[in-house]
């Protein structure tokens, strides 16, 4: 395989699984001028696995603005480059991306060389639509923000797709819970392609229950099936008699509404501010 000059190579590396490691990624590693690696230890061990010699450079968050400059210099001086991430695809929940922005930018070719990515490796064995999915990868790790943008997709019909960690797992379980209601389903792949690799399928409810008696460990990919398709849409006024007749029960407004949401896939914002109308109605009569 002939390598070209000045070029970046986006080169897919194994998850887990080193025999997931492909020939022409092997052959790309062996061949360039530089490797830029997320972690040159982890990536090390991959190189050492493979009897690789090429010679390896950092690139990470914390580097990446004074590294971008010199990875852009040398491949405008005809190195060729390749890009990996301690796992996975480079540009996938990485700073990735932003190199290979600057690389396009400046025209100068971006070649990727595909390989396992943990979002697509759980979709496809999760046993959830596929046809139709959204990425949202890690979440925010504020408790707030994280709701919040939670609550941006709780209408979201297309399979949902999270990369989280082991200490945020029960945390991200109540919220998801709270915002997505406790009966959708949801497929938690843990440890993927590794030794211990495990698929756990069921609600929202029995996942914060199994891992109430379960200590959280690996890493984790996290799928929500989608919201079902929406009822037939109610006018403005049959909503308000919907959200009245709840809180005729001692329900507050904002439990009102979100128990609404979950009958009617409208957005609980929309129907908390009908009813907060309803309020409004009521001291004008």
């Amino acid at each position: 395989m002939d390598i070209k000059p000045a070029t970046l190579y986006v080169v897919g590396t194994p998850i887990g699984n080193l025999e997931d490691m492909t020939f022409r990624a092997v052959k790309i590693l062996q061949t360039v001028d530089v490797i830029a690696a997320e972690d040159t230890r982890h990536t090390g061990r991959l190189l050492q696995h493979f009897q690789i010699k090429t010679p390896q450079v950092s690139y990470h968050e914390h580097n990446r603005s004074s590294r971008i400059p010199e990875l852009l210099e040398q491949l405008s001086n005809g190195k060729a480059i390749a890009l990996v991430t301690d796992a996975g695809v480079p540009g996938i929940s990485d700073p990735g991306y932003e190199l290979v922005k600057v690389c396009v930018e400046a025209g100068i070719p971006v070649v990727p060389i595909p390989g396992a990515n943990a979002a697509i490796t759980a979709l496809s064995a999760a046993g959830l639509p596929t046809d139709r999915f959204v990425f949202e990868g890690f979440l925010p790790a504020k408790g707030q923000q994280r709701r919040s943008h939670l609550e941006s997709l709780e209408t979201e019909s297309r399979t949902l797709i999270f990369y989280e960690s082991p200490h945020r797992l029960r945390e991200t379980l109540q919220d998801f819970a709270e915002i997505f209601g406790t009966s959708r389903q949801i497929v938690i792949a843990r440890e993927l392609t590794k030794l211990y690799e495990e698929f756990w399928r069921g609600t929202i409810e029995s996942a914060i229950a199994h891992y109430s008696q379960r200590e959280p460990q690996g890493e984790y990919t996290l799928l929500v099936a989608g919201t079902p398709p929406a009822q037939p849409q109610l006018s403005e006024e049959e909503l308000k008699a919907e959200l009245l007749k709840i809180m005729s029960q001692g329900i507050s407004r904002s439990q009102a509404s979100r128990q609404l949401a979950k009958m009617t896939s409208l957005p609980r914002r929309q129907l908390y501010q009908l009813a907060l109308a309803i309020k409004m109605d009521q001291q004008t009569q």
